[in-house]
This record gives C-alpha cells, structure tokens and sequence, in this order.
C-alpha cells in the first residue's frame, strides 16, 4: 500500500568540481541548490567547496537549506570543502558513493566530467539491476547530456540494454524545472507504493 506520510526528504547532486566550468553552469548550480532548500530538500553532495559542487551547496546553505556534504580526506585539499556546512570526512571514494546514496531519496546530475559520469554509469547500473527506483532527474543545458542518453541508445538498439533503461531518468534543460519535476516524479513513486530502495547494495 501507498504511504501517504511519505514524501521526498533529501537529494544528493552529482555535478563537476572545476572552478573552469561555465559560468552559466555553475550559476545555475546554485539556483538549482537554493531550489531544493525552498522546497524543503536537503542537500546531499560531494562535501567540496569548488566548481558546480560548492556553487550547488552554498545556494542552498544561503538559502537556510539542510546540507550535509560527504568527502574522502585525499580530496580535502584538492576540493576544499565549504566549511559552513556539515562535512563528512570518509576514508575513500567506495565509502563516499555509498554513504550519498544511503543519504539520497533521489539524484540530480548537473554538468560534470568524467568523475559525474562515474557517479551517474554506476546509479544507473543499480537501477538496471533492481537495486533502486530512486528517481533521477539529468540538468542538460544546451543539451549537455544528449551525447550519453545517445550512446545509451545505442547499446539499447545493439540489444546490449534493456528499452526500459530509458525509463530510469527525466532530462530538464531550464534549471526552475528540475526541483518540480524532481518533486512530481517523487510524488509518482510513494502514490505506487514502489519502494525507493528495493534491497541492499552490500
């Protein structure tokens, strides 16, 4: 049965750490995080301070939103973590991805490099095998993201993905939409009853 107490209470951002990003980028990346505290959702992110990632957390600390960032110490110096909010230091990046999906009742994925598209390969596998139905909005501006929904595409048309990957994702271009569409597609998965995390990854 549906739990109608249920609701959406935390999102965890995947998103690039260069301070070289699109400036275009990186302000959107704090509309984005000043988004989720208006709406109540806490902020779950990589614990630096640079790039998309500190932009995303300080627009939801300077918002009054709940942040708790997740880091592991050999990336403490690199990535600096934004000291005004809570930090979690970890011993390494396993314990890092780990602990921001356990902290996460869904995903957002911003323009990032090739440490994003770690992240976002390996929560789309999970899904792929059952472990989750944690919704997971992509931010694609200017159609950022279009050339990995492709070759996605194309391991489906080779029959090397099931069709229903495609299912597993919502793409939004403008940065207002993605809390919406996060909260709408939220609101679908407690009014099913389909669990947000079906079994243990461990």
């Amino acid at each position: 049965m549906p739990d109608e107490s249920r609701r959406l209470d935390s999102v965890c951002v995947y998103c690039g750490s260069s301070n070289d990003a699109d400036p275009a980028f990186i302000a959107a990346a704090s509309q984005i995080g000043a988004s989720f505290a208006k709406a109540g959702l806490k902020l779950i992110y990589g614990g630096g301070g640079v790039g998309l990632m500190g932009a995303t957390a300080r627009g939801a600390h300077a918002a009054g939103g709940r942040v708790l960032g997740i880091i592991p110490k050999f990336l403490t110096g690199r990535e600096q973590p934004f000291d005004d909010v809570e930090t979690v230091v970890v011993d390494n990046m396993h314990e890092r991805k780990m602990l921001m999906f356990e902290q996460a009742d869904a995903f957002v994925v911003l323009p990032g490099g090739i440490g994003t598209l770690e992240e976002i390969i390996e929560l789309l596998s999970w899904r792929r095998l059952d472990l989750h139905q944690k919704p997971i909005v992509f931010h694609n501006p200017r159609g950022f993201w279009d050339p990995l929904f492709v070759l996605l595409q194309h391991t489906i048309d080779e029959r090397l993905t099931p069709p229903s990957l495609v299912d597993c994702w919502r793409s939004v271009a403008d940065a207002d939409d993605i809390t919406p569409a996060l909260l709408s597609w939220g609101a679908e998965t407690y009014q099913s009853g389909a669990p947000t995390s079906v079994r243990q990854l461990t």
